[in-house]
């Protein structure tokens, strides 16, 4: 009997391989274009673990309206980041990178220069896009690095970027409360067998030469295998985005403390400002993310409206 299932395994991810860096990149243009965002588009997280949101549902023409509804949450610690380095475009190709920050904490990430030239000296004359390379602030590992696109004209671009060279840049700088993207990697779970990595079934017992493999790789004629037929290989730690996250709650550690008194589970205690999301996100625990605004836009999830009442 022919099987009229899905095919398992979407074709949209080929190859399946290991990402070359945990931190994706991006096509700012279109974010940028789509979404209509002003200032910085995106910032740096971390992936501390799930909870369980106690929330009152405030979304209108729902079922349960002002009622305490239970939601699946996951947690992001977001450090403050800085400038490392502001980056000059014409016709979508690199004109120039000025570095403007050698602090200590960069040496542990890239060779870092013991002079820092003058901005207003060094911005060049013509130039279409600017964009910045920002790094984590975080006191007890090495610093993440990302390049961050800005919306706005190039006037505003360079007049944001000048006001942050050498202070913070905050989670309340670039998101409010609404929807997210959020780029990152799968967990690794290194080789595994086509029946995992693909979901196709297994066997008859007594089958010959394996029951975890498919039958045929390829017919005889034409003698070659495709890519599309099921083989072991990697599995994980792969790029992935989560589009139209909603944001719950963007609190600060100092006002609000939703430590636990022994830490979350394999993450530790967080001591900078938080994300709370509604839902999973890739990665496992302490994985670096990149929080970006979305663009796509969702009219089921726009409309959604929680306040957070507590968290377990």
């Amino acid at each position: 009997m022919a099987d009229h299932r899905t095919r398992s395994g979407s074709l949209q991810y080929y190859p399946r391989k290991r990402v070359r860096k945990i931190l994706p990149s991006v096509n700012w243009g279109n974010i940028e274009a789509r979404s209509d965002a002003k200032g910085f588009l995106g910032l740096i997280g971390y992936k501390v673990g799930m909870v369980s949101v106690y929330a009152k549902d405030m979304t209108e023409d729902s079922m349960t309206k002002s009622k305490r509804v239970v939601i699946p949450g996951t947690i992001l610690e977001c450090p403050v980041m800085k400038i490392y380095c502001v980056r000059f475009h014409k016709y979508k190709q690199i004109v120039k990178d000025i570095v403007v920050s050698n602090e200590k904490d960069l040496k542990r990430k890239v060779k870092v220069c013991k002079t820092i030239k003058d901005f207003d000296k060094e911005v060049p004359e013509d130039y279409d896009d600017v964009s910045v390379i920002v790094y984590s602030v975080n006191k007890t590992k090495k610093p993440d690095m990302v390049e961050l696109g800005i919306g706005g004209s190039k006037e505003d671009k360079l007049k944001l970027v000048k006001e942050k060279i050498g202070k913070d840049i905050l989670v309340s700088d670039v998101l409010q409360e609404g929807l997210v993207d959020v780029r990152g990697t799968t967990k690794g779970k290194g080789l595994q067998g086509p029946v995992k990595r693909f979901g196709i079934t297994l066997k008859a017992k007594k089958s010959e030469k394996g029951q975890r493999r498919p039958g045929s790789l390829a017919p005889w004629n034409p003698a070659r295998v495709t890519f599309r037929a099921p083989q072991a290989g990697q599995l994980g730690m792969f790029s992935r985005t989560a589009h139209n996250n909603i944001i719950l709650k963007i609190g600060k550690i100092s006002e609000k403390d939703i430590n636990k008194k022994s830490g979350f589970h394999k993450y530790g205690t967080i001591k900078n400002d938080y994300i709370i999301l509604k839902g999973s996100v890739p990665g496992p625990r302490k994985r670096v993310l990149l929080l970006t605004k979305s663009f796509r836009g969702s009219r089921r999830t726009a409309k959604q409206n929680f306040e957070v009442v507590e968290l377990r």
